[in-house]
């Protein structure tokens, strides 16, 4: 199996890297500097110190002279303390403070005795036996103790501070706005030599490689291209359907050459905030530079490489078109010398902007296809290298009934039987696990679901339709299933595969598939004189059919030779031709489709008895494998598998 994508470091990082040697260690930096630090650790220090200043004077009230000489007579005061003329003391029963607010009273107060004061009050105090201290009534904490205390809070707040600096840093990479402006350099993950993807991870698609090799030995061996003024490509575009590999091709170039390899999807440098994007596709490539010779990989480049000019963005100065005018004004950067590869990937190459595959920028488009039969059995052995295999899998006959399955389609069909394998209680992985694992995938999985008898008959009319007209075909694809057992949505399916890759159709093939389709409709007609909603999917596939056989591969004498209906069908069609011409197209596809529904009819009519064979033996039976569903219809098979 191949190696997993290395993940990123962090959850806004938009890319991911491996086999670079990490960055060294960056300096916390305060948010905001120490200076605004240093300035709010004296507004806290102030203020606690008036907050404490505040509590400390608020414990006794100070009272009139005259007051404390009125408790003194009335021998309410229980101790005394001087120093000077002033005086702290405490009575024996609390009193109401003078002036006070209602119900505030006071045991412990001060006083200042006048100078010009001429009472006895020593001698009044002696006789009430009031005690003169020689220590504080009220002791007052020293200096340390409220030093200490002021400095908590200020304490308190650095720690705080310097915590919430380090996750930042860590989380948000110390950008402002939550995190939304300049992200931290990435920290890539240290990937050793054995654990690297390379050529041996791929197969299937050879001549792609062939082209890479050129890649590989130029981040090799880069002086041996310098001598003979070659200039390597300054980026390299992989086209091609979903699931054939491109991913995996620019890690296995980046294995191969032992370079760091940066990765990232396109859509990831994409944020709300404009500006956001450019300033993460400048770091990806600063962080690339530093590391030379390196590879750099955006995948889905079509996400920001779509033609600009037509997008609803804000006077065509989105978030979107300024991340692509980053992408090439940095690959316009690119120098031989600096030894950085761009790789890109897309299924949509038809709709990049003509700025991005001008030479000098993605000046090499390599179209990556689905493999071919020896392609699908190599791939078969890469995917299936680590899952015992039991001695009748035959890995050669799996590829043969799996045309036009790509890569990531053939990793899932040997991950589909391994987990069979498993629920079944085996110890390896055996040809029925396969078959049975293909079938899921390619017709969906098995639903309990308890047809009425006529329901089931009708279906297997149905099926019997379909594949007794494949099987009358010249040239037709080989009937290799037949079920009505439910599956997926569908309450039966036909399975119908070519014995070898096709890659051109003609007219004739067409118009046999467009028959097969209406077979099952054509089967229900003849048998029960009724149409009911089950050929639904079927006629999706006739519409398609006819579609393109007139309006885009010029099968038609009436619409001639020209493309009138585009291959995007998210672009309206009045856009590709005038009214007329779709006019034309749409009597045409009407023409094909009545013929050949008139051809269905007429072949199922001539062919009543094996038709009638075919649906007993379906009914019986519920399941027929290739042979026994050309034994039950009594027609030999036109074309043998390949050896």
């Amino acid at each position: 199996m191949s190696n997993p994508v290395p993940p990123r470091q962090t959850p806004d990082q938009p890319w991911r890297s491996e086999g670079a040697p990490p960055p060294p260690p960056e300096r916390t930096k305060m948010p905001g500097g120490w200076g605004r630090l240093a300035l709010t650790a004296l507004v806290v220090y102030l203020l606690t110190n008036i907050v404490l200043g505040f509590f400390n004077e608020g414990d006794e009230p100070t009272v009139a002279y005259t007051e404390f000489s009125k408790q003194v007579t009335s021998n309410n005061v229980s101790k005394i303390y001087s120093k000077g003329d002033a005086i702290q003391g405490e009575l024996k029963k609390e009193q109401p403070v003078p002036d006070g607010e209602k119900d505030q009273k006071y045991t412990k107060f001060l006083t200042q005795r006048p100078a010009f004061a001429d009472d006895k009050l020593w001698d009044e105090l002696t006789e009430d036996g009031v005690t003169v201290t020689a220590k504080p009534v009220v002791e007052e904490r020293s200096f340390l103790a409220n030093l200490l205390l002021s400095l908590a809070p200020m304490l308190l707040l650095v720690a705080l501070w310097v915590v919430i600096a380090r996750r930042m840093s860590r989380g948000l990479g110390g950008g402002g706005m939550g995190g939304l402006g300049r992200k931290a350099p990435p920290k890539p993950v240290e990937v050793t030599a054995d654990k690297r993807t390379t050529f041996e991870d791929v197969a299937g698609i050879d001549e792609v490689e062939g082209e890479l090799e050129e890649v590989v030995g130029f981040l090799k061996n880069p002086d041996a291209y310098r001598r003979l003024g070659a200039r390597m490509p300054g980026g390299v575009l992989l086209a091609g359907p979903p699931g054939t590999g491109k991913t995996l091709l620019a890690r296995a170039v980046a294995g191969e050459a032992g370079v760091p390899f940066f990765s990232a999807s396109a859509s990831e440098f994409i944020e709300m905030i404009v500006g956001v994007g450019a300033g993460r596709v400048r770091e990806l490539f600063a962080e690339a530079r530093k590391v030379a010779p390196a590879i750099i990989f955006i995948d889905e480049i079509d996400t920001i490489g779509r033609a600009r000019g037509g997008g609803a963005g804000m006077g065509g100065h989105d978030e979107r078109e300024q991340t692509l005018n980053q992408i090439l004004t940095e690959m316009d950067g690119f120098s031989g010398s600096e030894g950085v590869v761009v790789i890109a990937a897309t299924n949509r190459v038809d709709v990049l902007d003509p700025a991005l595959t001008r030479p000098g920028r993605f000046d090499r488009v390599v179209t990556v296809s689905p493999p071919d039969r020896g392609g699908r059995e190599a791939i078969l052995r890469i995917h299936t290298r680590s899952i015992p295999l039991a001695a009748d899998v035959d890995l050669a006959q799996v590829a043969r009934t799996t045309p036009g399955m790509t890569g990531a389609d053939l990793a899932n069909l040997a991950n589909e039987a391994a987990l069979l394998a498993v629920k079944r209680k085996q110890d390896a992985v055996t040809q029925t696990d396969l078959s049975d694992a293909l079938e899921k995938v390619q017709l969906g999985a098995e639903r309990p679901l308890v047809m009425p008898e006529e329901e089931r008959r009708r279906t297997a009319y149905h099926e019997s339709g379909h594949a007794l007209l494949g099987m009358l075909q010249p040239g037709a694809d080989p009937v290799r299933k037949i079920t009505i057992v439910p599956r997926g949505r569908a309450l039966g399916v036909t399975l119908s595969t070519p014995d070898a890759d096709k890659y051109a159709y003609t007219e004739a093939y067409l118009r046999g598939r467009i028959i097969g389709a209406l077979g099952g409709m054509a089967a229900e007609q003849v048998v029960f004189d009724v149409v009911t909603t089950g050929a639904e999917n079927d006629l999706e596939q006739v519409t398609n059919l006819a579609r393109g056989m007139v309006g885009r591969w010029g099968m038609s004498e009436r619409v001639g030779r020209l493309t009138a209906i585009p291959s995007d069908a998210q672009q309206a069609y009045g856009l590709s031709a005038a009214p007329a011409t779709l006019d034309a197209v749409d009597s045409e596809m009407r023409r094909i489709v009545d013929e050949c529904y008139a051809e269905a009819i007429r072949l199922l009519e001539a062919n009543r008895p094996r038709l009638d064979a075919l649906s007993r033996a379906l009914l019986e039976n519920e399941t027929l494998e290739e042979a026994a569903a050309y034994r039950a219809a009594g027609i030999p098979r036109l074309s043998k598998p390949d050896a």
